[in-house]
């Protein structure tokens, strides 16, 4: 079960640094106009949403499972709910104004520091999982 935790959170940390530092990135260098570039960066912000929601819900349904197998009670990580409230929030909150061009500077800023924000819970719960080194 704590393989299977790992894998989640590798996998999410993994797909938003690599979307967000790389492929993002490499669609505005060499995509012919910022706005085609900008909707294929939102097609994967999305899909990376529920990406994050799946892993999340997930490494809550396991960390309960395996607490539960050691007859313990586990309230789910703040970490990883911090990180799935971020991807909600960027989707439903944040994207349709960047999307409708509403304010660009503004909201575009926000959203980068939500997924940012984002990113760094992936990366703590990444971490937690980890054995430590005896």
């Amino acid at each position: 079960m704590a393989r299977l935790q790992i894998y989640l959170a590798a996998l999410w940390w993994g797909s938003m640094t690599t979307i967000g530092l790389l492929v993002v990135p490499l669609l505005f260098v060499h995509l012919d106009t910022p706005a085609m570039a900008g909707l294929m960066a939102a097609k994967l912000f999305a899909a990376q949403t529920w990406l994050s929601l799946a892993c999340g819900m997930l490494l809550v349904l396991s960390a309960q499972r395996q607490a539960r197998a050691k007859g313990l009670t586990q309230s789910p990580s703040p970490w990883v709910l911090g990180g799935v409230l971020l991807a909600l929030l960027l989707e439903f909150a944040v994207a349709p104004h960047i999307v409708a061009r509403d304010n660009l500077k503004l909201w575009h800023n926000l959203g980068s520091a939500l997924y940012l924000a984002q990113c760094l819970c992936a990366a703590k719960v990444l971490w937690d999982t980890q054995s430590p080194v005896a």
